[in-house]
């Protein structure tokens, strides 16, 4: 991904702590010896800390040479090869390969995600960097919409202005109204579905989609006072959490629900209890803002659980051939037999990968479908143009939602048996 060549660091090239002389020479091995070695250790993760923001700051520079040579972001054989030899590199300092992986394919992520970005704010540069950006999300401080915010916009330089809704109308209601520039909506989780709402409110808002981002969700039990679950009475939830840990849930049969308007609120309700028979249903990260405690965590149907946002804006952005993007539209089609297959195969036809197709019934209009389709391709393709030309003359109605760069980093796949 980034520039070619990389030094792969021997055993005794590694700069020791000046502190390990000093311990290996003590007399006394109890407590003055981890308070060393904890000493150590933060020594190294300052010195990781700074030699991660240089790759950073030289990754950003690599993005400004990919935008002059007009290269992709992604080198999908560059990044297989780099991680072979980070592996092979890490063999010789004791370092299991499964570790190495991991840990190198977040920090490629973090470098593509940046790229995009700013491949993103040079193809738009005529619309300028915003000084301050006002985001409608879900909920309060601590709310799974509040951290895929902070998460998202991270990788833009304005200033953030987050603006709590209680409803997804009111987020939508927002944007169109000008009180912000962006509506942050969650639109499809790995356990629970697609979230019906946001779809059916996509039909009615004239709003693009101008990005989107996969978050890690880890539902947790929290409480005010230290308890276990058995002693519980009573949870706070958001619809969506209880849905999404189901089965975790079903040994509960006496105990109640209260649904609350986003996993902040549930917090809210359950920080001031004493009794120890109140708890939240929510993240971690949110609960720890709050003062609370985990009790138990990884409480999703599917362990391997994330939930994927869409970011909404008045106007549509341009976006880079060089970055991986999709292009999201509403249609329907006429109520006859093969309707559907005949616009489906039309993408077939012109080699436009779809990744998801869903449907919602349309109101007012019984037993008749809007279908949501989200393909593998920028607007700009000369392949999904045709496409969609076809379709806007076999289809009854179609809308484009936006088109908008993929956060869906697919890591390089690699052997880890080499």
């Amino acid at each position: 991904m980034e520039g070619s060549g990389w030094v792969l660091i021997k055993a005794n090239q590694i700069k020791k702590p000046s502190s390990w002389k000093a311990f290996f020479l003590k007399e006394d091995t109890s407590v003055i010896e981890l308070s060393q070695l904890r000493q150590d250790i933060n020594e190294i993760d300052n010195e990781l800390m700074i030699l991660l923001a240089k790759r950073r700051r030289i990754s950003h520079l690599v993005a400004d040479a990919k935008i002059a040579q007009n290269k992709p972001v992604r080198d999908i054989k560059r990044e297989e090869q780099m991680l072979v030899e980070l592996i092979q590199g890490g063999k010789s300092l004791s370092l299991d390969a499964y570790y190495v992986k991991q840990v190198f394919q977040v920090i490629i992520e973090d470098s593509v995600l940046h790229q995009q970005a700013l491949l993103q704010r040079h193809s738009n540069a005529a619309s300028g960097d915003l000084p301050l950006n006002r985001v409608a999300y879900l909920g309060s401080q601590g709310s799974y919409s509040d951290l895929a915010t902070q998460k998202y916009f991270s990788r833009h330089p304005s200033e953030l202005k987050q603006l709590g809704c209680s409803s997804f109308q009111e987020i939508i209601d927002k944007v169109e109204q000008g009180h912000a520039d962006h509506g942050i909506l969650p639109i499809e989780n790995t356990s629970s579905g697609s979230i019906n709402e946001v779809y059916d409110l996509l039909q009615h808002t004239n709003l693009s989609i101008v990005g989107e981002l996969t978050h890690p969700v880890n539902h947790c039990m929290v409480t005010a006072v230290d308890t276990t679950p058995d002693k519980i009475k009573k949870f706070y939830a958001h619809p969506q959490v209880v849905a999404q840990c189901s089965n975790y849930l079903s040994q509960f049969s006496d105990v109640e629900i209260e649904y609350c308007d986003a996993s902040s609120a549930a917090f809210e309700a359950v920080k001031n209890d004493t009794t120890g028979t109140l708890a939240a249903l929510g993240s971690g990260e949110g609960a720890r803002l709050y003062g609370l405690q985990i009790i138990a965590e990884a409480l999703a149907n599917q362990k391997e659980n994330f939930s994927r946002f869409i970011v909404l804006a008045a106007k549509a952005v341009q976006v880079s051939t060089q970055i991986p993007s999709k292009t999201t539209w509403i249609m329907s089609t006429e109520q006859k037999p093969g309707a559907l297959v005949d616009a489906l195969l039309i993408l077939k036809q012109h080699q436009v990968n779809m990744c998801k197709l869903e449907s919602r019934p349309i109101n007012g209009n019984p037993w008749e479908e809007m279908f949501y389709v989200d393909v593998e391709s920028n607007m700009r393709d000369a392949n999904l143009e045709r496409a969609l030309n076809e379709l806007k003359q076999s289809t009854r109605y179609l809308k484009i939602l936006g088109c908008y760069p993929s956060e869906d980093i697919q890591p390089a796949k690699i052997n880890l048996g080499e």
